[in-house]
């Protein structure tokens, strides 16, 4: 059964012209609905293209074809400025309190084979926002990365190594 989707499109975006090559995952820290409060505060100046609840429901935040400002300083694959290229996808809560839900994961699947082949992804267009701020953020928590990348892998095919950045 699919996961429930609702849409609370948020102010904090730029202009159509994303690129969707891959995407960018993090943690919110706050829960689902304080983090759509936060998302549609102009004054934030924060927003992803998806949130998912610990139950699985996604709401979609910014369209994918626009770029949400969700990375700020950031570089992967030889670029900076990763907004303008990966799609940014939270889940609610922080890894490091708790682990990444069953249904998250899930529903992270969901969305993700939605545009897997389309879009012509694989293993090494998807990261966290720890590898592409270190340093500077440290989320996802290295072990839930390592979950998600596994789930990821395993659904998809390919591979990453733990902890790893792709060229």
């Amino acid at each position: 059964m699919p996961f429930q989707e609702i849409e609370r499109l948020s102010p904090n975006r730029g202009p159509a012209g994303h690129e969707r090559l891959g995407v960018l995952f993090h943690h919110s820290k706050l829960g689902f609905a304080a983090t759509i409060g936060r998302m549609q505060d102009p004054a934030s100046q924060v927003s992803y293209h998806c949130l998912i609840d610990l139950d699985g429901t996604r709401c979609a935040l910014v369209p994918e074809t626009e770029v949400a400002w969700h990375a700020g300083a950031s570089q992967f694959l030889g670029r900076t400025r990763c907004n303008d290229f990966l799609l940014g996808v939270a889940f609610a809560g922080d890894t490091y309190a708790a682990p990444l839900s069953g249904p998250q994961l899930a529903s992270a699947l969901e969305w993700l084979a939605a545009r897997w082949s389309p879009l012509g992804w694989s293993m090494d267009r998807m990261t966290d926002h720890r590898q592409v701020s270190p340093g500077r953020k440290v989320d996802l928590n290295p072990v839930e990365w390592d979950r998600l990348a596994a789930a990821i892998s395993g659904e998809f095919g390919g591979s990453v190594a733990a902890g790893s950045f792709p060229d």
